[in-house]
């Protein structure tokens, strides 16, 4: 046994999709390991600063059937620990830092896990294909994935002639997105992060509905936005904080853009010499 018990309860909800009030709880049980087995619902939830009730919802969100079952769990957590080996200090920083390391941690393991995806370049290069091939391009994201999309609809536009950002919902989405596919659109980029709105896998459907083909940047290929899409490009989401840290879902962003820029090069480089003329032109920049 070479792990502390913070990090051994830590383990217990690493990966879960848990609400912002949820990680509290989730942080308060891992800040007080050591005793997190012996302590009632009432105490948690003072502890974590929310109702009863919510410690109850988060016990049976990890699978449990109640907090006592959680609690058992827990216990079983501690004492295993108590009587394995000892290497390490008790102290829940020791073994592995903080818990702003402990998340920079978990977000170097993402992007290792998607360097190691893109160990087949193949989806990636069908996917700038698509969306080189789409004009316009419409990109979509709402809520959490909005500033994704906005930076990649940002920066697409530098090397592509017509990419149109399309945040909005219901019957004003299906039209942008059928006048989209009127002017020549044949695909969608998509982000759709957790916590998988209901309104962003609508969105998946009526672009498809409109005859567009789904390029989609999600967390996970098993994640709702999947089965609505005709090409997933996972980036896993860091979820030890109290909200998402999206840093291998940014890095897609710009990887997409390069595969982007790989399908057109002459074209590319053209569009960018065209792009500083005019910058300088017009003195955007400072010198």
């Amino acid at each position: 046994m070479t792990t502390s018990p913070a990090q051994r309860v830590l383990e217990l909800f690493d990966g879960q999709r848990l609400t912002p009030a949820q990680r509290r709880i989730a942080r308060c049980l891992v800040d007080h390991a050591n005793r997190a087995g012996y302590l009632s619902s009432g105490d948690v939830a003072a502890l974590a600063g929310v109702s009863q009730p919510s410690v109850t919802r988060f016990a049976t969100a990890l699978g449990f059937d109640g907090y006592p079952a959680l609690r058992d769990r827990l216990r079983v957590v501690f004492d295993g620990y108590q009587h394995a080996p000892s290497t390490v200090d008790d102290d829940p920083d020791s073994a592995s830092g903080n818990q702003f390391q402990q998340a920079l941690a978990a977000e170097i393991a993402n992007l290792q896990r998607l360097s190691d995806t893109l160990r087949d370049p193949a989806p990636l290069a069908e996917a700038g294909r698509l969306l080189v091939e789409s004009r316009p391009l419409p990109v979509f994201g709402i809520r959490a994935a909005a500033a994704l999309a906005s930076s990649f609809s940002y920066f697409a536009a530098k090397v592509h002639p017509d990419v149109r950002l399309v945040q909005e919902q219901g019957t004003l989405l299906a039209d942008r997105l059928e006048q989209a596919r009127a002017a020549g659109a044949v695909a969608m980029l998509a982000f759709v992060l957790p916590r998988y709105p209901r309104e962003a896998v609508d969105a998946l459907r009526e672009a498809r509905a409109a005859g567009l083909r789904v390029v989609t940047v999600t967390d996970s290929p098993v994640s709702p936005a999947a089965a609505e899409s005709d090409l997933v490009l996972p980036a896993a989401v860091g979820s030890r904080l109290v909200f998402d840290m999206h840093t291998a879902p940014s890095a897609m962003v710009t990887v997409l853009l390069q595969a982007m820029c790989d399908v057109a090069p002459t074209e590319t480089q053209a569009r960018l010499e065209a792009f500083e003329r005019s910058a300088a032109t017009r003195q955007v920049f400072l010198p």
